[in-house]
């Protein structure tokens, strides 16, 4: 395991260099939250990859897989739809706004009088990401080295609050990239034909499992369905997803480069899928589903692959942790900070922006690695982040963008509405329950059509420069945002 462990070793220290070597190049706002807007289509969809496939996808999806075969895919399966879907028919206007977060295309699109709730419900969500993703870091050190559960979190987020606080999104983004290519390689590449092959074959392991675990809906109908209102309308509206289009250098390459990432996720999903299928061949007895992962990685790679495969799956962690950091950090400081004081971040100097943003990642990554140790439940954290997550703001988001006649006031109600049915049912139901979200989003489609159509629609200005905005030729003001 000498030679394991260096690997794992080499790759944490390659990712503070990058965030010191980050620093270097954020030397504005537009550099340290968004990249500079800069990014071209390999970095691009290398790095939207990263940010959606994270532990959940790689850990849990092979967990899936030993659960229910082939059909365990559907999670990440949902995901990558989620990820075409918003490539294909948002992306372009989404990169075309120049803003930094949503709740300030929200203010653009009714006027400002919908961002400080959306903030909050958006900050929420993305505190809880960057949560789960912490608490994976326990079962990959626990794998990697018997490390105690609460040394674990700390260690793993400190290096993740490190560079992500260094260089912002130059960090994460470069780190990003390499932990794209460790995936790749580890996973795709090594981890499931080795697989595959160690199990037998297909031949074999259809001979050995229950016909289900090669059923397209083996997992369940009603549970696809659930996957598709959380995850693929989740990844439509996501801070940490929007702030990554953000980046891009033109909206042809977050239309081009999002749905090369897309496809991507498909394929990681099907192999997610079929590497927990192998192990279920191997090894029909484990206890826990999402063991699978770690057991097969350690009795069927050889040294030193074991460590890129182990990193690999640290990569996704790491990748999903920085980029809901950053994304918990930017909404923090720009739409509720910024408007606590009662002015807009835009009156600071670069300098003081880089620097408070920087504090806030350090302050939102404190906060996450303590909330972190304290909890024990991933899913039902992950579920209660995207069940207010997408009970709470899809409707207004798409509705803004979909609908003219939706207004600031039917914004805010659906806002409100959503969120309270959403926590009132999982208060009442459980937080795993399929009502909460259900209701919620029927409950805030409601509220958002009958209070924007007794409202005063929004006014023709407002309307105007929205237009503009989508269109790229917004007012002079849209060019400071750059």
């Amino acid at each position: 395991m000498t030679l394991d462990y260096l690997v794992i070793a080499a790759y944490l220290l390659a990712m503070l260099g990058m965030g010191w070597w980050g620093m270097r190049r954020a030397r504005s706002k537009s550099d340290f939250l968004v990249a500079g807007r800069r990014l071209g289509p390999v970095m691009y969809s290398g790095t939207m990859a990263a940010i959606v496939l994270g532990g959940a996808s790689t850990i849990g999806g092979v967990g899936l897989g030993y659960r229910y075969g082939l059909s365990g895919a559907w999670m990440v399966f949902t995901i990558g739809l989620g990820l075409l879907a918003l490539s294909v028919l948002f992306s372009a206007r989404i990169a075309r706004l120049r803003v930094y977060t949503v709740s300030q295309m929200l203010d653009l699109r009714y006027g400002g009088s919908a961002g400080v709730i959306s903030g909050v419900v958006m900050w929420a969500y993305t505190l809880m990401l960057a949560v789960t993703s912490t608490i994976a870091y326990a079962t990959i050190f626990d794998v990697l080295f018997g490390m105690d559960r609460t040394l674990a979190i700390v260690l793993g987020g400190a290096i993740v609050v490190g560079y992500s606080t260094l260089g912002g999104m130059w960090s994460i983004t470069l780190t990003d990239m390499v932990q794209f290519v460790v995936k790749t390689v580890g996973v795709l590449l090594l981890l499931l034909p080795i697989a595959v092959v160690k199990a037998g074959g297909f031949a074999r392991m259809r001979a050995e499992l229950p016909h289900e675990y090669f059923a397209p809906l083996g997992i369940g109908g009603q549970t696809v369905f659930t996957y598709v209102l959380i995850y693929t309308f989740g990844m439509l509206i996501g801070q940490d997803i929007w702030q990554r289009v953000f980046t891009a250098r033109s909206d042809k390459v977050a239309r081009a480069g999002g749905t090369a990432a897309g496809t991507y996720c498909l394929l990681y999903a099907l192999a997610g899928a079929v590497i927990g299928t192998a192990a279920k061949a191997l090894y029909p007895r484990l206890t826990n589903a999402d063991d699978a992962f770690a057991t097969i990685v350690k009795d069927t790679l050889p040294v030193g692959v074991r460590g890129l495969v182990l990193a690999a799956a640290l990569s996704a962690v790491m990748s999903t942790s920085s980029g809901a950091l950053i994304a918990c950090a930017t909404v923090a400081n720009n739409d509720i900070w910024a408007r606590l004081r009662g002015r807009s971040a835009r009156t600071e100097g670069e300098h003081d922006e880089v620097r408070g943003n920087r504090l806030f990642i350090l302050l939102m990554g404190l906060a996450v690695i303590g909330i972190a140790t304290a909890l024990s439940n991933v899913v039902e954290a992950l579920t209660v982040a995207y069940n207010l997550l997408v009970g709470g703001l899809l409707v207004p988001i798409l509705g803004g963008l979909l609908w003219r006649r939706g207004t600031g006031a039917g914004a805010l109600a659906s806002v409100a509405v959503g969120g309270v049915t959403v926590i009132g049912l999982m208060a009442w139901k459980g937080v795993l329950a399929n009502e909460p979200v259900y209701c919620g989003l029927l409950a805030s489609l409601a509220a958002y059509v009958a209070v924007s159509l007794a409202s005063r629609p929004t006014d023709a200005a407002t309307l105007a420069a929205w237009r503009d905005r989508l269109a790229g030729v917004g007012p002079k003001e849209a060019a400071q945002l750059n």
